[in-house]
């Protein structure tokens, strides 16, 4: 391996073929170049296919070791005892399914262009199709030692794109196996020392829920789960006294797992949260957190639906008038036996008028296409440049979008609360939806959303227009409140926070979008930027 560092892709490629072939296996390669933020990924697949002794060729467990991992290292260790391994399972006749080794240039666009190219759904122009192929993949098991030296423990690998999991039985069985049977340490979530403290399992499920909320890669198995793939990543960590045998006998007893297995995993969990390895939150458990921040969106949406069917008199002089006074118009209600006398007012419905609130809130969404496609498709160098002007442009663009609508449409009270009505009522769906996708996305999202639902009321900023000074009291704190929970401020501050530059996760955003199809971005820009913008507009003294 040592002697191919220094050697360009082909040369690389020809070797890797040559070791595959001498082992007696079929081998091919695969030539892809993918584009994004004015960065080119190009790089080249060495893939070999074991056909089962016993099997007909309809499943099949792949086994990867990418060049470079994900920090960029040379994979030394993983890639000598994936051809290793090759070699050594060849001499077997227990297998029953076929078994694809496969190394791939780079650990983020190698993996995700084999995927796509083995279920048909790449790009024929930035792909290459596949020439040699295997059945339905059951399984998949990445390897990754860029040391050289014995290593301490396991870190295992488990988040896929879009905050999908692997099924819970994959993970547990390299846990069992790893820890149980060989003696070595498992690590989640880079908690290279886990003591098993609350702090320690908080930790490890908040940083867990960081990586599944951002949806991206962790390592090369994350492209295969959008596929219904369970895969995982055993990274080889710390200075110990372990070495590769005992990671090679480690790989060998999961692919025999795999092997025994008479149909795709599915009797355990494919959502959860874990804390450590033996221990784990299931949905049952964490799901209602996320569904309780949306349902405070929607019940804010029908408490607003129900105020603006009440008569413009009603809202004004409710608190003027006494029920049963003379001046009062009374109605008698009879129902279940019971009698009860009612101003009229009250029961009075007026006509809503939606053409307005519902095209303003659908122009809104809409909009969001611009920020999504501007940061999608800007050079690397100017992506932090264009989020600070984005910033920038979000502390006048609530106020000149309510001037505007306040000199163009001339909104009544009943359409401006339709307006946040319909907002909140789709931020609450969208929500609900996705927590039952990606937990960590839209949990992270509802709990930065929440002051939309109590700043900025329509109610009462018509109740406070005719009193100028007390207006701006209450609306100058609630705009640095929104303006501070902002999309761009937040996420600046988060890059702040972590110490990653903003170029480096626009960047990876952007690369996700083109390479992984990330959908994180649509929910931010789609859907959670115009919530913000309606409330933002709301606390402007424009409208």
């Amino acid at each position: 391996m040592r002697a191919l560092a220094g050697k360009n892709q082909t040369e690389i490629s020809t070797k890797l073929v040559e070791i595959f072939r001498s082992s007696g296996l079929k081998v091919a390669k695969q030539n892809y170049r993918y584009g994004a933020a004015g960065n080119e990924y190009a790089g080249e697949n060495v893939y070999s296919v074991l056909h089962a002794p016993r099997g007909d060729a309809t499943e099949a467990i792949v086994l990867v070791a990418a060049w470079r991992n994900m920090d960029g290292d040379l994979n030394q260790g993983g890639v000598a005892l994936l051809l290793t391994l090759a070699r050594y399972f060849r001499r077997w006749s227990l297998w029953s399914k076929d078994i694809i080794f496969l190394i791939t240039s780079d650990s983020k666009a190698g993996p995700q262009a084999w995927v796509d190219a083995y279920h048909d759904t790449h790009l024929p122009t930035a792909v290459d199709s596949l020439t040699l192929k295997s059945g339905a993949l059951q399984g998949v098991v990445v390897l990754d030692n860029a040391l050289n030296q014995r290593f301490e423990s396991l870190h295992i690998a488990y988040d896929g794109i879009n905050g999908q999991l692997p099924n819970l039985d994959l993970f547990n069985t390299a846990v069992s196996i790893a820890s149980g049977h060989m003696g070595i340490g498992v690590a989640l979530q880079r908690m290279w020392k886990h003591g098993d403290s609350y702090k320690e399992r908080l930790q490890t499920m908040l940083r867990g829920m960081a990586s599944q909320g951002l949806g991206h890669a962790s390592g090369p198995h994350s492209s295969f789960i959008p596929y219904h793939v369970d895969a995982i990543t055993l990274q080889a960590v710390g200075l110990g006294w372990h070495d590769e045998m005992a990671m090679g006998r480690c790989v060998e007893s999961i692919f025999r797992s795999l092997n025994n297995l008479l149909e795709h995993f599915h009797q355990s969990f494919f959502f959860y949260l874990l804390m450590q390895a033996n221990r784990f939150v299931s949905i049952g458990t964490y799901l209602p957190s996320a569904m309780l921040v949306a349902v405070n969106f929607t019940i804010m949406a029908i408490a607003l639906w129900v105020q603006s069917g009440r008569p413009p008199k009603a809202q004004a002089s409710s608190n003027k008038e006494v029920p049963g006074s003379p001046e009062t118009e009374m109605e008698v209600i009879k129902q279940d036996g019971m009698v009860a006398l009612i101003p009229k007012q009250q029961l009075a419905v007026v006509e809503r008028q939606l053409l307005l609130p519902l095209a303003f809130v659908t122009g809104l969404h809409f909009l969001g296409v611009v920020p999504l496609y501007v940061y999608n498709n800007t050079m690397q160098q100017n992506l932090p440049m264009a989020l600070y002007a984005f910033g920038m442009l979000n502390l006048i663009l609530p106020t000149l979008l309510a001037s505007s609508l306040s000199r163009y449409a001339c909104p009544t009270d009943q359409q401006r609360i339709l307006m946040k009505c319909f907002s909140l009522l789709l931020l609450g769906m969208f929500l609900a939806t996705l927590s039952t996708v990606n937990f960590s996305l839209a949990f992270l999202i509802g709990l930065l959303a929440v002051p939309l639902s109590f700043l900025g009321l329509p109610s009462e900023h018509s109740s406070l227009a005719a009193r100028t000074w007390k207006k701006y009291l209450v609306l100058i704190p609630a705009n640095m409140i929104l303006h501070c929970l902002s999309p761009p401020v937040v996420i600046g501050a988060a890059c702040g926070w972590s110490g990653i530059s903003v170029e480096e996760v626009l960047t990876e955003a952007a690369f996700g979008w083109k390479v992984w199809g990330l959908w994180t971005q649509v929910v931010v820009w789609c859907v959670w930027w115009p919530a913000w913008l309606m409330g933002a507009m709301f606390v402007s003294p424009s409208l």
